[in-house]
């Protein structure tokens, strides 16, 4: 699953005391990164649990790795009969290939594993070996009618991690807001999403890693009510004869990408949408990702780190964003 490792650091002030005993967070580990979960009501450490307990039975759902999971069955026997809601993430995960032209794709799993990211036992496989795993990674031949599914392109098979978590985030503020929850953070291994804003009335401060080694923040951003995710190969790579090969798949070469993007950031209401976008952009590159976000119907923001140093901040979020180095505003209308 990809951003296994929390690519962001939460600015929290919260005030866990008798006087504020509204107030409950816990982290624990699930979908193989650190979670935590943070909410203020009156049954605040009820919910918090039941959240946890959501978040676990997902990540035994939704898993390509686990051998009980909806995923992995389907992957082993071709077609299967899963969980509507498991059905209807696949289907998700498809539009959203589609969408960007392909530079999100959930059928690349059988490449992923020639590189050795699911488990960590890396290598740079031949020419030869992606090509063939290539030929594999068609979401077009993902056949979904309602519950059953069926895999009709020849070894193919599908992971979810891509929007795993922004899934799970995205359940869990469904969750809290049917439950009348106003005030919530949730950060699902770098998946941030906010209800409301903090205790004390004030927007969550989000601060976005900086993917360069032993710096720490690209900046500061204010939100409440709104997902937060980042992509970036810098949290999880390899390197090997003096290059380093990060995580994210570039779906039409079958290699890392290269884009010239180091790190992407998409801010919208939807956390589903956001996880899916953020690897996208990363894939497409500056300046395709900059027309995609001009010309979508989405009204999504965006923050694009390039290898030059150079830090873009949308319009939409510009007066909420703060850094102490220099970025530009881009607009729409720049793009269109």
């Amino acid at each position: 699953m990809k951003k296994l490792i929390p690519i962001f650091l939460i600015l929290l002030t919260l005030t866990l005391c008798a006087c504020s005993s509204t107030t409950y967070s816990e982290g624990f580990y699930a979908m193989n990164t650190y979670m935590s979960v943070t909410v203020n009501c009156p049954e605040s450490k009820k919910v918090v649990k039941d959240a946890k307990n959501t978040i676990m039975d997902l990540d035994k759902t939704l898993s390509a790795f686990n051998k009980n999971s909806d995923i992995y069955k389907l992957n082993k026997n071709r077609s299967a009969d899963i969980s509507v809601e498991t059905a209807d993430l696949l289907k998700d995960a498809v539009n959203y290939n589609k969408l960007t032209n392909g530079a999100f794709n959930p059928a690349l799993l059988q490449v992923t594993k020639l590189w050795g990211f699911p488990d960590n036992k890396y290598r740079i496989p031949s020419e030869k070996e992606i090509n063939e795993a290539l030929k594999t990674a068609v979401p077009d031949k993902i056949e979904i009618n309602g519950y059953k599914v069926s895999l009709n392109q020849e070894g193919e098979e599908v992971d979810l991690g891509g929007i795993a978590k922004g899934y799970a985030s995205q359940k869990l503020t469904d969750n809290f807001k049917n439950m009348g929850v106003e005030s919530a953070l949730i950060n699902l291994g770098g998946n941030v999403q906010t209800i409301g804003t903090k205790e004390d009335g004030n927007p969550w401060l989000v601060a976005i890693k900086h993917p360069e080694p032993g710096k720490q923040y690209l900046g500061q951003l204010k939100v409440k009510d709104l997902a937060v995710v980042s992509s970036g190969a810098y949290e999880r790579n390899f390197r090997k004869n003096g290059k380093t090969y990060g995580h994210i798949i570039n779906p039409e070469t079958g290699y890392p990408a290269e884009s010239g993007l180091l790190s992407t950031t998409v801010i919208y209401k939807d956390a589903v949408f956001a996880d899916a976008m953020s690897t996208a952009l990363y894939v497409m590159g500056e300046k395709d990702a900059l027309k995609f976000w001009a010309d979508s119907k989405k009204n999504f923001d965006i923050i694009l780190y390039n290898n030059k140093g150079e830090l873009l901040v949308s319009e939409g979020i510009a007066e909420n964003f703060t850094a102490d180095i220099k970025y530009k505003v881009v607009k729409k209308s720049d793009y269109e």
